[in-house]
């Protein structure tokens, strides 16, 4: 699928978010995902949205979730949001911030477990 030119909003706008990220999502690119073996990005455009992480080997995009996702509207635009990045061939992974403070340990292990996954997936899906 071709996709317009990235606007210079949301160029704009991404690299606003690398450079304030929150506390769990530091911690997760800190202490994790920039030293992972399979590369990830940090506040990816996949226009129309900003990613907080991608890897593009897995097309798996890893969202971090403040207390403004668990209101109505929060879900119900986090619903419509992952609905058309999946669209996209890449899948949503969900984290609260609750679980970056007080399951990191799981959290780590999940994302290698779906990392894993998705790479097996992809590459069968060529074969």
């Amino acid at each position: 699928m071709n996709h317009p030119p990235l606007n210079r909003t949301l160029k704009v706008r991404a690299a606003s978010l690398r450079k304030g990220m929150t506390p769990e999502e530091k911690k997760l690119w800190y202490q994790y995902l920039r030293s992972y073996p399979v590369k990830f990005r940090r506040q990816q455009i996949q226009a129309p949205f900003i990613l907080d992480f991608y890897c593009h080997q897995a097309r798996l995009a890893i969202e971090i979730d403040g207390s403004q996702h668990y209101t109505d509207y929060g879900r119900s635009y986090d619903q419509w949001r992952t609905k058309h990045i999946e669209k996209e061939g890449i899948a949503v992974l969900r984290f609260s911030n609750s679980d970056i403070h007080h399951r990191f340990d799981g959290v780590r292990i999940m994302i290698d477990l779906i990392v894993k996954k998705r790479m097996e997936e992809l590459k069968e899906n060529q074969s």
